[in-house]
C-alpha cells in the first residue's frame, strides 16, 4: 500500500529524485575512499617517516571530505523538500476527497479519524520519504562498496563480514516482524484519543452543566492509557534494535583486531590495511543499522498509507452525472415523489413513499414528532444523500441528473447546528457570495433581525468571529447563520430548525421580514414550534417516515390528528410554564 501511494504521488518529482541520486552516489564515493586515503598515510606516511606524503595524502581527504560534505548537504536538502512537498500533495489529496464525500461517507469515517488521517498519518509517510530519499542510494552503495573496498584492503579478514552482516539482518528482522501489528493497533488508539478529546472540547458545556468532569477524565484516561500501552509495546521493541547493533558492530570490531593482530603480527597485513578494514566494516555495519532505522519506521508508515489509501480509494455516493441535465432558471418547484430513503445498515427507511410539492413564493413547513425524518427529507434537497427510491425533482429535473454545483447554486440552507468559520462578521456572510457589498451585508442582516448586536460589536462587519462561532450567544449564531443565506439570494431557502433559539418575538419579525425577500422564492421550514408555521403556505406532517397528513394550519387542526397531538402538546407546554 505504501509503495502504490508513494509511486502516484512521488510521479511529478522526477527531476529532482534522479538529481538527489546523483549526489548521494557521488557523497557516498568520496566517503568510501577516505579510509583508504587514511590507511596510505599510515602505511605510506607515518610507518616509513615520509612528511610529504603525509601533507599530500591529507590534503586530497581533506578536499574529498569538503565535496562529500557539500554533496550531502544539497543531497539531504532536495530529501527534504521532496518530502515536504509528497506530504503537501497528500493532504491536497486527502482534503480534495474529503471534500467529495457525502454525509454518508463523513458519517462512516468519522470526523476524529479523517483529522488524524490528514495530519499524524501523512506526517509518517512523510518521514520515511524523507529516510528513503536520504538513504535509499547511500545505504546500498555503502554496503556493497564497503564490502567491496574491504576485501580489497584484506582478503583473509572478509569472513568477518560473511557472520556479521547477516546476524544483525536477521535479529533485527525478528524484531520488526513483532513491530508491524503493534503500529496498527498505535494508529488506532490515535484515533480514539482524538475522538475523545473531540467530543470533550465540543460538549465542554454539556460536560460541565451536568458535572461529568471526573467521568470524562476517567473515559480520557483509558484513551490515553491504551494509546500509551500501544506506544510504550513499541518502544519496547525499538529499544532492543539498537542495543543488538551495538553489540554486533562492538564485537565485530573486537573481532576484527584480534584476528588483525595476528595477521600484522605474521606479516600478512599492514596496519594502515587493518584500520581501512576496520573502517569498511563500520561503514557496512552502519548502512545496516540505517536501513534498520528506516525499516523501523517503514511498517508504522505502511499501515498509515493503508489508512490514507483507505480515505483516497473510498468513492461518494452523491456524484455527478456522466451528462447532466441542465436546471430550468428562475423561480424554483421542488417535487418530492414516492421518495424513500434508508440509510446503511438500517433495519427499515427513514422516509417511506414521501410525496409533496414546494412552490416559489410559498412557504412549506415539515413538522413532526422527533425521528420523523424531517432533516433527512430537506437533506436530500442540497443532495447531502440521494434518495433510494423515488425522486427528488427542480423543476421536473431529477437532482440525480443535476451536476452538483447546480443544485448546490440553487439551495441555500441553514442547518440545524449552524456553523461560522472563523473570520470576521463580513466573511461568514460572504460565504455564498463573495460578490456581495456592505450594503446587501446590512440588508440580510436587518431581514434577520441581526443588525443591532452586530452594530453593537467592535468593529461592526469586520468584528472577529471565532471557529464555530463561540464567541456569539447560541441566537446570535442563528441569525447570522440566517443572514449568510439571506447573502446568497438562493431560488431555495431550506430552514432546518432555524428559529429554535429565537424567542417568539425576534421569530415573528424575522418571518415577517423573511416573506418580502423570498416572496419568488421556494422556502421549505423544519420547525418544532408550532407558532414558527401556523401562516405556512403548506404543511407537511410526518410520523415514522411517512406524510400522514398535508394542509394548511387550520386544514389540519381539523383533519390530521397527529398534528393535532403536536399542537395540544406545545399548548399544554405553555400553559404549564
Amino acid at each position: 500500500m505504501l509503495i502504490a501511494l508513494l509511486r502516484r504521488h512521488l510521479a511529478p518529482y522526477r527531476t529532482p529524485i534522479l538529481v538527489l541520486l546523483g549526489l548521494q552516489l557521488m557523497s557516498t564515493l568520496a566517503s568510501l575512499y577516505l579510509p583508504s586515503l587514511n590507511g596510505r598515510i599510515i602505511d605510506e606516511g607515518v610507518a616509513v617517516g615520509d612528511t610529504d606524503q603525509i601533507v599530500r595524502l591529507g590534503a586530497l581527504m581533506l578536499a574529498f571530505t569538503v565535496v562529500q560534505i557539500l554533496l550531502t548537504v544539497a543531497a539531504t536538502y532536495l530529501a527534504s523538500r521532496t518530502a515536504a512537498s509528497t506530504a503537501r500533495d497528500l493532504r491536497g489529496s486527502v482534503f480534495d476527497r474529503v471534500s467529495t464525500f457525502s454525509a454518508q461517507e463523513v458519517g462512516r469515517f468519522g470526523a476524529p479519524t479523517l483529522i488524524s488521517r490528514s495530519t499524524n498519518d501523512v506526517t509518517q509517510v512523510q518521514t520515511v520519504v524523507f529516510m528513503a530519499l536520504a538513504m535509499m542510494v547511500t545505504v546500498p552503495i555503502m554496503m556493497v562498496g564497503g564490502i567491496v573496498m574491504a576485501v580489497r584492503e584484506d582478503a583473509g579478514l572478509s569472513w568477518l563480514m560473511a557472520v556479521a552482516v547477516p546476524l544483525l539482518a536477521v535479529c533485527i528482522g525478528l524484531v520488526l516482524r513483532r513491530m508491524v501489528p503493534q503500529f496498527t493497533i498505535m494508529q488506532k488508539a490515535v484515533d480514539e484519543v482524538n475522538r475523545v478529546l473531540r467530543e470533550q472540547i465540543t460538549g465542554v458545556r454539556v460536560v460541565r452543566a451536568f458535572v461529568r468532569e471526573d467521568q470524562e477524565k476517567a473515559r480520557f484516561a483509558e484513551a490515553n492509557d491504551d494509546y500509551t500501552g500501544a506506544a510504550l509495546s513499541v518502544g519496547k521493541l525499538m529499544a532492543l534494535v539498537f542495543p543488538i547493533v551495538m553489540f554486533i558492530l562492538n564485537a565485530s570490531t573486537v573481532a576484527v583486531m584480534w584476528f588483525g593482530a595476528h595477521r600484522i603480527d605474521a606479516g600478512q597485513m599492514q596496519i594502515g590495511s587493518l584500520v581501512a578494514f576496520m573502517a569498511y566494516l563500520l561503514f557496512v555495519l552502519m548502512s545496516v543499522m540505517m536501513a534498520t532505522f528506516m525499516a523501523t519506521m517503514i511498517p508504522r508508515a505502511s499501515v498509515s498509507a493503508g489508512r490514507i489509501m483507505e480515505v483516497l480509494q473510498t468513492d461518494t455516493t452523491v456524484v455527478d452525472p456522466l451528462q447532466p441535465q441542465a436546471l430550468p432558471e428562475g423561480p424554483v418547484t421542488v417535487e418530492f415523489r414516492d421518495v424513500t430513503f434508508s440509510y446503511p445498515g438500517a433495519e427499515q427507511p427513514v422516509l417511506q413513499d414521501v410525496s409533496f410539492t414546494a412552490h416559489p413564493g410559498q412557504m412549506t413547513a415539515l413538522v413532526g414528532s422527533t425521528g420523523a425524518g424531517k432533516t433527512t427529507a430537506v437533506s436530500l434537497v442540497t443532495r447531502l444523500y440521494d434518495v433510494t427510491g423515488g425522486a427528488v425533482r427542480m423543476n421536473g429535473v431529477d437532482l440525480r441528473r443535476a451536476a452538483l454545483e447546480d443544485v448546490w447554486g440553487k439551495a441555500g440552507i441553514v442547518p440545524q447546528r449552524p456553523y461560522l468559520f472563523s473570520g470576521t462578521v463580513a466573511s461568514n456572510l460572504r460565504y455564498g457570495n463573495p460578490a456581495a457589498t456592505e450594503d446587501d451585508l446590512w440588508d440580510a442582516l436587518r431581514i434577520a433581525q441581526a443588525e443591532d448586536f452586530v452594530r453593537a460589536m467592535p468593529g461592526g462587519l469586520e468584528a472577529p468571529v471565532a471557529q464555530g462561532g463561540t464567541n456569539v450567544s447560541g441566537g446570535q449564531r442563528q441569525r447570522l447563520a440566517i443572514a449568510r443565506a439571506l447573502v446568497k439570494r438562493p431560488e431555495v431557502y431550506v430552514f432546518d430548525d432555524s428559529f429554535s433559539a429565537l424567542d417568539v418575538a425576534t421569530d415573528a419579525r424575522l418571518r415577517a421580514a423573511l416573506r418580502a425577500r423570498t416572496a419568488t422564492s421556494t422556502v421549505l421550514v423544519v420547525a418544532q414550534r408550532v407558532s414558527t408555521i401556523t401562516r405556512a403556505d403548506r404543511i407537511v406532517v410526518l410520523e415514522h417516515g411517512r406524510v400522514v397528513g398535508t394542509g394548511t394550519h387550520d386544514e389540519l387542526l381539523a383533519s390530521c390528528t397527529t398534528y393535532q397531538e403536536i399542537v395540544a402538546s406545545q399548548l399544554t407546554a405553555e400553559v404549564g410554564s
